[in-house]
C-alpha cells in the first residue's frame, strides 16, 4: 500500500492533516448531480481512502445535492478522531442541476445546519465560505457580511474552523479582520498559476492552500511537456501534476477527487513521487508558456 505520509503533513488551523487528501465531489452523479452510478463503489472509495491514511476529506452539501455528505456518513460514521471533514457553503443546486448562489445570512445558516444533519455531526470541522464570483474565478467584492454570519455560527459552537474558497487576496485580508482563516481553496494547478503570490503569502502565515481542479477539473490538464516527463518517469501525467503541487509549497494540501478505486490508488501514489530539480524546472515552464 502507498505510504501517503511521505507527502508530509500540514496544519489545517489547529488540526494536522496529511498533505494528500481526498475530494468527494465526483462521488455524486454526472455533473455532480444525483446519486452515484455505483453506490457500493462510492462507499468503497471513501473507506479505502481513509484506510490508506487520508485524514482530510473535502465535501459540500450542494454536491448532489446532499449525496456526498450522506455517502460519507454511511461509509465512515462514526468518524475517526483524526479525520477532518471540510465542507463549503454558498451555493445550491436547481432541479435542472444548475449551480445557484445562496449567500444570504438565512441561506448560509441553513446550509450549515444541512451539513451538520447530513454528515451526522454536532460540530463541523471546517466550513469554507464559497464565493461565487465568476464561477471558477474570483471577483472583487466585499465578503464581510457573509463571513460574519459564519463567524457567529462558529461562536455558537457549530463550526470549529473557517476557510474561504474562490477568493482574492483582498478578500482573504477582509475575512482575517473578522475571524481566523484556516485555509484557502482556489483554482490552481500546473497550468493555472494566478495564485503563486497568494500561496507564498499564506505559507508565511501558516495557512493551508488547497487547490481545486488540481488536475484541470472539467478540462483535464494537457501538455506535451507533462506527458513527456510522465513517460520518462514511468508514471501517469496526473501523478506528475500532483507531485509538482506537493513540491510547489509546503502549505499546499491536495484533495484530488475520483469515483474510481483505481484512480484513487494512482492519485495517492503521487505522495511517494519525488521530482528532481531539473524536472521541476521543466514543469514550471508549462505555466509560464501557457501550454
Amino acid at each position: 500500500m502507498t505510504d501517503i505520509s511521505k507527502s508530509g503533513s500540514y496544519s489545517l488551523g489547529d488540526r494536522r492533516v496529511t498533505r494528500m487528501g481526498y475530494g468527494a465531489m465526483q462521488l455524486a452523479g454526472p455533473g455532480v448531480f444525483g446519486p452515484p452510478k455505483d453506490h457500493a463503489t462510492a462507499l468503497a472509495v471513501l473507506r479505502e481512502a481513509v484506510a490508506s491514511g487520508v485524514n482530510h476529506i473535502d465535501t459540500s452539501d450542494f454536491y448532489g445535492p446532499h449525496v456526498t455528505n450522506q455517502l460519507i456518513r454511511e461509509a465512515l460514521h462514526p468518524y475517526a478522531d483524526e479525520l477532518v471533514i471540510v465542507t463549503k457553503v454558498g451555493a445550491t443546486r436547481g432541479a435542472d442541476a444548475s449551480w445557484n448562489a445562496a449567500q444570504s445570512p438565512a441561506e448560509l445558516t441553513k446550509a450549515v445546519h444541512d451539513n451538520l444533519r447530513n454528515l451526522g455531526v454536532d460540530v463541523l470541522d471546517v466550513v469554507n465560505l464559497r464565493i461565487m464570483g465568476n464561477i471558477h474565478e474570483p471577483s472583487e467584492e466585499s465578503i464581510e457580511e457573509r463571513f460574519t454570519v459564519l463567524a457567529k455560527l462558529q461562536q455558537q459552537g457549530l463550526i470549529r474552523q473557517l476557510g474561504l474558497s474562490n477568493v482574492t487576496p483582498t478578500q482573504v485580508a477582509e475575512a482575517q479582520r473578522i475571524a481566523k482563516v484556516a485555509c484557502v481553496q482556489n483554482h490552481y494547478n500546473l497550468a493555472h498559476r494566478d495564485d503563486d503570490a497568494l500561496i507564498d503569502t499564506l505559507g508565511q502565515q501558516g495557512i493551508a492552500y488547497v487547490p481545486f481542479f488540481p488536475l484541470g477539473g472539467f478540462t483535464p490538464l494537457q501538455s506535451g511537456t507533462l506527458s513527456a516527463v510522465a513517460e520518462k518517469l514511468g508514471v501517469t501525467p496526473m501523478q506528475v501534476a500532483l507531485a509538482w503541487l506537493l513540491a510547489r509549497a509546503p502549505n499546499i494540501v491536495l484533495i484530488p477527487g475520483t469515483s474510481s478505486l483505481g484512480h484513487l490508488r494512482e492519485n495517492l501514489a503521487a505522495a511517494e513521487l519525488v521530482l528532481a530539480d531539473e524536472v521541476l524546472a521543466e514543469l514550471d515552464g508549462i505555466g509560464s508558456e501557457g501550454e
